[in-house]
């Protein structure tokens, strides 16, 4: 909400809140934190999200299984070559940690039947799952937050009706926490009707952006900020100097053909490990190997740690790419 004329304007309301990720989650929490039991926040969604507390799974640290090289290595990959039979024959660990992860974060969710119906591992795929905000399960024990889940609902004068209800729920406020959908504002810059087609493909296929940037089909143009993954503004960060490095000429564009190609690759890659959910474009769990072909083009060592057991098993972050350009050598493609 952030400011206290928001809250003024929430305060002894009651608010009802769209949506079950990050943004309706903030919302309906300060709404709780505003107004108590006394009035508490409804939370109509239409699906299950893998709402977690924190990436600690049984005291294991989640991210040393999620967010490092070897965790990659247990995905198949763009490009991957014999990394292919080394992806295969350590799936059995990988779905071994995703199901001890699944049975820790889904004690709370049982409670108020909220597991989803999409596994764990699909959810981080997608990068559709998000961190709790502090005490989001105390909350919906105390009522503070309720819940209600619909497939279709519309909006009345006494405030949401839910279908299968026989009665609204009575809302002063209602606020839409559902996001927004990043590939219509793509096609929403074009007026062409073919350009706009072309933009973000068909709904069978992922938008087709080579290093998810740049459509092969489209010139004079990229695209930064459309792909997912588990930090939006780094991610976008080293598109935007991988972008700056092939303006100033430091390297080329393959061919249309072979942009294509990759294109197809990374679609394959993303059907595969998010399921419905693969016009996201999530990079999420490879996260690392995408960055490795950014600074490849740029001519940028894409090893950032010291040491084989570093550069294998502690997590990479922004910081492992602050000084990114500093050593980097002009290269063609």
């Amino acid at each position: 909400m952030g400011t206290s004329k928001a809250k003024d304007m929430i305060r002894g309301k009651r608010v009802t809140v769209v949506g079950y990720m990050k943004s309706a989650l903030d919302i309906a929490t300060e709404c709780a934190e505003v107004n108590g039991t006394a009035h508490p926040c409804t939370m109509v969604f239409r699906t299950k999200h893998w709402i977690v507390p924190d990436y600690s799974v049984w005291g294991i640290n989640g991210k040393n299984f999620t967010l490092n090289r070897f965790s990659e290595l247990l995905i198949h990959k763009p490009g991957e070559g014999l990394l292919s039979i080394l992806a295969t024959l350590l799936t059995p660990l990988r779905w071994a940690f995703y199901k001890l992860a699944e049975s820790y974060y889904s004690i709370p969710m049982k409670k108020h039947g909220m597991v989803p119906d999409h596994s764990l591992f699909q959810a981080l795929a997608a990068a559709i799952i998000c961190v709790t905000p502090k005490d989001h399960y105390k909350r919906l024990e105390e009522g503070s937050i309720m819940l209600k889940k619909y497939k279709t609902f519309s909006l009345c004068k006494e405030g949401v009706l839910v279908d299968g209800e026989p009665s609204p729920v009575k809302s002063d406020v209602v606020i839409f926490g559902t996001g927004f959908k990043g590939d219509e504002k793509i096609k929403d810059m074009f007026t062409s009707e073919y350009f706009r087609n072309v933009a973000i493909g068909s709904e069978s296929t992922t938008v087709p952006l080579y290093r998810e940037c740049i459509n092969p089909k489209i010139p004079q143009l990229a695209v930064i900020g459309y792909s997912d993954t588990h930090s939006n503004i780094y991610a976008s960060d080293i598109r935007a100097k991988w972008l700056a490095r092939f303006l100033d000429g430091s390297f080329r564009l393959p061919n249309v053909a072979a942009m294509q190609k990759d294109v197809l690759e990374w679609e394959k890659y993303m059907k595969r490990y998010c399921g419905r959910y693969f016009r996201r474009s999530s990079i999420m769990i490879l996260n690392t190997w995408y960055n490795d072909q950014l600074c490849r083009d740029m001519g940028c060592n894409p090893w950032r740690k010291k040491g084989f057991f570093s550069e294998l098993f502690e997590v990479y972050g922004p910081g492992d790419y602050a000084n990114l350009l500093s050593n980097s050598k002009s290269k063609e493609h």
